[in-house]
């Protein structure tokens, strides 16, 4: 009879991906570029024409969706495991609604002026397709760190459009940025008009064409074969 022990392998433990590896900040680069949600997935489109007429409302609205998709990712992918196929885009929906209620009801208490301006335009965040869309094809299948990141990436990515859109628009249609007056009186003495087509929703969406443009120009892989 053997005396020998069986001595089981020791389990080498896989070292913990850093919070902010090169992966996880390309969640967070790629819908700034490449894969934005607005230029390049096309989606968001109506609040780009809503509330870009001043910068203002655009940068509030923005920050509104960061938190939204953000937060909602990070819930949605906590309880991935346990949501049941059939019912989860009401799981989603009503996550988001109840954060969409609690971002609108702290906008009232300290920017109600902007909160006005946004009117429903804020709650329509609870059908935004950026944020459903963001639960279902990535939240649904990660884990909450990767998924908290995708959702600030593509708020961001959101919201840079918005700003830039906003800027032009009311740069051009009010002489103002952040409503603080931008284009010298001494312009408008010499015969400087304000365009008036610049803050009709018609203008949003040629910027965003313009900005589709530019950047497909600067990255043909962006180009869809036809």
């Amino acid at each position: 009879m053997s005396n020998e022990t069986t001595i089981a392998p020791l389990k080498v433990k896989e070292p913990r991906e850093p919070l902010f590896s090169a992966k996880n900040r390309k969640l967070i680069k790629d819908p700034l570029n490449d894969s934005n949600p607005i230029t390049v997935q096309v989606l968001g489109i109506c609040s780009a024409l809503a509330v870009t007429v001043q910068m203002k409302p655009s940068i509030v609205m923005a920050l509104s969706v960061v938190v939204v998709c953000a937060f909602s990712n990070l819930v949605i992918s906590l309880f991935r495991n346990s949501i049941p196929n059939r019912i989860r885009i009401i799981v989603q929906l009503v996550i988001v609604a109840a954060l969409v209620i609690l971002v609108d009801q702290v906008l009232k208490a300290f920017v109600y002026d902007v909160s006005k301006q946004l009117s429903v335009f804020v709650g329509l965040i609870i059908t935004n397709c950026i944020v459903m869309g963001r639960l279902e094809a990535f939240a649904m299948a990660n884990k909450p760190w990767p998924s908290f990141l995708d959702g600030i990436g593509n708020g961001l990515g959101y919201g840079l459009i918005l700003v830039i859109v906003s800027a032009i628009r009311e740069l051009f249609g009010s002489g103002k940025l952040m409503g603080f007056q931008v284009v010298p009186d001494s312009f408008y003495k010499m015969g400087y008009f304000n365009n008036g087509i610049s803050i009709l929703p018609p203008m949003a969406l040629i910027i965003v064409g313009v900005i589709i443009w530019i950047q497909r120009s600067k990255n043909p892989k962006l180009i869809e074969p036809d």
